[in-house]
């Protein structure tokens, strides 16, 4: 902070005075700010750090939020602070940052899910409509903030990211109460988001359990198809179920309503679904 660290940002303006004109250092930071990666990111393969000081006055935090919610996995972390350059001061929150994103790079290096596994997936409701009244750039903008607080409750709550479906996410986990647990999590940000923002985000979010068949980094089959059918059905801010995941997590601290039996498209039999009751109401 600048109380902590009060010649941070002097010494960072003074490296720029000796290094080049006024002139030319504005048109260095001018033309790195017009530098547009949007197209680049979701081709970014490896797993990605993205570590931004809230306070940050020559790159926005907004800016980092957006770089981190187009990269497919990426974990972002925010910093108290405003040192831009971490060798200038405060930079062991950085480093404890970065040894914790190796340390977890070992784990993240483990075969795709296999046996009984959890699958969710996020679906943005009424996202076509999204894009035609606003335009492609602003409601992409509103997907981004939908990707960040998804990859946020993944990574706080042991999710694992498979892909992005466009309008949504789909993930894996090794337990059902960790899947419900996100779940919830997630319906909570988009609600606490909605309250503020110009936007109000409506999600749809399904889950089922099974065994997928694991490949390439992906997962299919009919536990999967299944998964995607429950989320198609469920309305904007609501979260739907299986009576597997149900069943997985019973004993746990969860409440389920029961909404009946639905016919849903390729399944032969009825499912019967259960909606998790996430808000203080339910």
């Amino acid at each position: 902070s600048r109380e902590q660290y009060p010649d941070a940002n002097v010494q960072y303006a003074e490296v720029w005075r000796a290094s080049c004109t006024g002139e030319v250092a504005a048109e260095i930071i001018t033309q790195s700010l017009a530098i547009d990666v949007d197209d680049l990111l979701p081709l970014v393969k490896a797993p990605t750090l993205v570590i931004h000081r809230r306070g940050d006055a020559l790159i926005s935090f907004a800016l980092g939020q957006k770089l981190a919610a187009g990269i497919r996995k990426a974990r972002f972390i925010p910093l108290k602070g405003t040192i831009h350059i971490p060798a200038l001061g405060d930079s062991e929150p950085v480093t404890r940052a970065i040894d914790e994103f190796l340390g977890e790079g070992a784990e993240a290096a483990a075969p795709a899910p296999s046996g009984l596994v959890t699958v969710l997936f996020t679906d943005m409701e009424g996202s076509t409509a999204l894009a035609e009244r606003l335009g492609d750039a602003k409601a992409q903008e509103v997907l981004r903030t939908h990707n960040r607080i998804v990859r946020d409750a993944l990574n706080a709550l042991g999710g694992s990211e498979i892909k992005h479906t466009g309008d949504g996410i789909m993930a894996s986990f090794a337990y059902a109460s960790q899947a419900l647990e996100c779940a919830v999590a997630m319906q909570r940000a988009f609600a606490e988001h909605s309250e503020s923002a110009p936007e109000p985000m409506r999600v749809r979010v399904g889950l089922n359990a099974g065994e997928p068949i694991a490949e390439d980094e992906d997962l299919y089959g009919t536990a999967v198809n299944l998964a995607a059918r429950i989320t198609a059905t469920a309305n904007g801010g609501e979260i739907l179920v299986s009576n597997v995941v149900r069943e997985l997590a019973k004993g746990k601290d969860f409440r389920f309503a029961d909404r009946g039996e639905a016919s849903l498209k390729g399944f032969d039999e009825p499912v019967r679904l259960y909606e998790v009751r996430w808000g203080e109401e339910g």
